[in-house]
């Protein structure tokens, strides 16, 4: 496909999904709005109630206030995850020794209930915020370094072999070889990633924490408040899909759009 064909394509696409997604989500919402018309508004408020009780959370300040001590925890869990998972699974692919001594390690982790994380860096730690971050991280990492073990496997041998002729350090290896191949794996981590680690901080912050959009959930679930569960629910929802449209899936066609030159 020549290049000029592909650009139209893609904006064709894209303009296609500015029209899809909101006729899509227009019609969740009336399938939602006829529900509760059959149904008691306290087990299943309408659209309009929800937006009444969200627009009444966010004056008081309470919304912002808990999407964004959830936000925090979610963001410093993603980068130590991202950090550690991706220095773990590049190690174990280039070292086949490492790899073989260290995959039962990972399956391990990876099968580990995140329930049981949660509860223990909460007793090894105590109820605090370095207990949350922690247990939210320590449930990702195994993820990032599957992800990152595999996309060093698949490197090109014959840049390698092209690096150490031309005497390049490890750290120009890393940067200008290795880097820039593992991109879209990286990528590929940090979406699936933040949609596990988002749903980890929920439980995090039930189970242990004062705030937050896992807390006020909780708190509304004592209630049997269930309008203001879905207010915190959809609000975080809605956080979490404007960062994988709007940073996430952007950096990921970025770092695979040599594959497609």
């Amino acid at each position: 496909m020549q290049p000029d064909a592909k650009q139209h394509g893609d904006r064709g696409r894209a303009g296609s999904g500015l029209v899809t997604v909101p006729l899509s989500l227009l019609a969740l919402v009336l399938i939602w709005a006829a529900l509760s018309a059959f149904m008691p508004a306290d087990l299943l408020p309408p659209p309009l109630t929800v937006l009444a009780l969200a627009a009444d959370e966010w004056r008081n300040g309470d919304l912002l206030f808990h999407l964004g001590a959830t936000l925090a925890r979610v963001l410093a869990a993603f980068v130590l995850a991202m950090a550690i998972g991706a220095a773990i699974g590049i190690a174990l692919g280039l070292s086949g020794r490492a790899n073989r001594a260290f995959d039962p390690w990972l399956i391990v982790a990876l099968n580990v209930p995140a329930l049981v994380t949660i509860v223990l860096c909460y007793l090894w730690f105590g109820l605090t915020e370095v207990a949350a971050i922690a247990a939210i991280a320590i449930t990702k990492i195994p993820n990032v370094a599957v992800t990152l073990r595999e996309g060093t496997r698949a490197l090109d041998r014959d840049l390698a072999e092209m690096a150490r002729l031309y005497r390049f350090g490890p750290a120009a290896t890393l940067r200008h070889v290795i880097l820039p191949q593992l991109a879209p794996f990286m990528a590929a981590a940090a979406r699936s990633g933040i949609a596990l680690i988002w749903k980890i901080a929920l439980v995090v912050e039930l189970l242990g924490r004062s705030n937050g959009v896992g807390f006020q959930i909780h708190l509304y679930f004592q209630l049997f408040d269930i309008g203001r569960i879905f207010v915190y629910a959809i609000a975080f929802i809605l956080v979490m899909q404007a960062v994988e449209l709007g940073l996430l899936q952007p950096w990921e066609r970025h770092a695979s759009r040599w594959r497609r030159v």
